[in-house]
C-alpha cells in the first residue's frame, strides 16, 4: 500500500474534503485513521484501531468485498462518494455510534449479518470455536444446538453453516432482539432447519434437550456497567448487564443447563472479565477456560457430567 501524508490537525477538525486530499480511496482513508485518532473514539465491536474501522465504513459505502483487491486503494471517488463516506465518518465521531449500527451490517465467522441497536453488536471469541467445530470437545456432529441470548443470531446461525445437518435454535428474552433474529434467519435462507423462540432462559422449551448450549449471555458488572465507554451506550442494556458482579444470568443457566444437555452435551457460555468472580463464587468447580489464537479469555466449558456433579454448588 502506499504511504499517503496524513491530514494536519487543522485538516482534521474541519472534517472537509476541500481542505484536504481525499481523491482516492487510499486518501480517504489515511482522512479517516486521522480523524478517528484525534477524536479519542473507543474500538471493540468489530474492529479494535482507527485504520480498519476507517476501512469498514469506506467500504460499507462503496460496497467493496472484505476480499477486494488492494488496487481498488488508487481508485477514484467521485464528489457523492466522498460526501457519503465522510458523513459516516463525521457521525461517527460526533454521535459515537458503533461502525456497524451506523451500516446495518456486522461480520461473524465470515458471515453478513443485519444488525441495528435491538440487538449488540457480533464480537464474541466464540466465533473460533464455531469456525473449529467445537473440536475436541463434541465427540460428534451435534444433531440439535441452542444459541441462548441470541441476539442477532449469529452464534446459532454460524452454527447452522458448521454443523449442516443440525437443528438448531436460537433463544432470547426480548422480542425486539428477536425480530433482527428472525430477520438473519431469512437472509441466510435457514428457516427450515433454524428456529427462533421467545423465553426467559428455558421456560419455553420444557423437556427439550441438545447436544450443544451456546451462550454469550449478559456478563457485564455494575462498576464496569457504569465506566463503559459511551459507544456501549447504544447497545441494548439488557444484553450487557446482569447484577452488581455480572453474574445474575450465568448463576440461573449453571443449574438449569443439565437438564436441557444429552448425556454427551457440552456447554459453551462467555463471561468475559466476570471469569474471576465466577472462579470465586465456584472453587470446586472445573472450569475448562478456553484458549483462543487472538488471546482473549472469558469463555468457559463444562460437561452436562460436571454439572450434575456440581448442581448442590449452583
Amino acid at each position: 500500500m502506499p504511504e499517503n501524508q496524513i491530514p494536519s490537525e487543522s485538516n482534521i477538525d474541519s472534517g472537509s474534503a476541500s481542505k484536504t486530499s481525499t481523491n482516492t480511496v487510499a486518501e480517504m482513508l489515511d482522512h479517516g485513521q486521522a480523524l478517528f485518532q484525534q477524536s479519542n473514539l473507543y474500538f471493540g465491536h468489530g474492529t479494535d484501531n482507527a485504520w480498519d474501522e476507517a476501512v469498514y465504513l469506506l467500504s460499507f459505502v462503496l460496497g467493496l468485498a472484505p476480499d477486494v483487491d488492494r488496487a481498488v486503494l488508487e481508485q477514484e471517488l467521485s464528489p457523492q462518494q466522498q460526501a457519503a463516506i465522510l458523513a459516516l465518518y463525521q457521525r461517527r465521531i460526533h454521535e459515537r455510534i458503533p461502525a456497524a449500527y451506523l451500516t446495518g451490517r456486522a461480520w461473524f465467522c465470515g458471515l453478513p449479518f443485519t444488525v441495528d441497536e435491538r440487538v449488540i453488536i457480533p464480537r464474541s471469541p466464540i466465533a473460533e470455536l464455531i469456525m473449529a467445530g467445537f473440536e475436541p470437545w463434541c465427540a460428534s456432529e451435534p444433531r440439535r444446538v441452542l444459541d441462548l441470548c441470541t441476539g442477532s443470531g449469529c452464534i446459532g446461525i454460524a452454527c447452522a453453516y458448521a454443523f449442516e445437518a443440525a437443528e438448531v435454535v436460537l433463544s432470547d428474552i426480548s422480542p425486539e432482539a428477536l425480530q433482527v433474529t428472525e430477520a438473519n434467519i431469512a437472509q441466510h435462507k435457514l428457516g427450515y432447519r433454524v428456529s427462533a423462540v421467545e423465553s426467559d432462559l428455558f421456560e419455553q422449551m420444557p423437556g427439550e434437550q441438545f447436544q450443544l448450549i451456546v451462550s454469550n449471555p449478559p456478563y457485564v458488572d455494575a462498576d464496569d456497567f457504569a465506566s463503559m465507554p459511551d459507544e456501549y451506550q447504544h447497545e441494548p442494556e439488557i444484553a450487557l448487564a446482569s447484577g452488581n458482579d455480572g453474574l445474575d444470568f450465568t448463576r440461573r443457566l449453571l443449574r438449569e443447563a443439565a437438564d436441557h444437555l444429552t448425556a454427551e452435551g457440552v456447554l459453551v457460555v462467555e463471561v468475559g472479565n466476570s471469569w474471576v468472580a465466577l472462579e470465586r463464587d465456584f472453587p470446586r468447580v472445573p472450569f475448562l477456560w478456553l484458549e483462543f489464537s487472538e488471546g482473549d479469555n472469558g469463555v468457559f466449558l463444562l460437561t452436562r457430567e460436571q454439572l450434575l456433579e456440581h448442581r448442590e454448588s449452583f
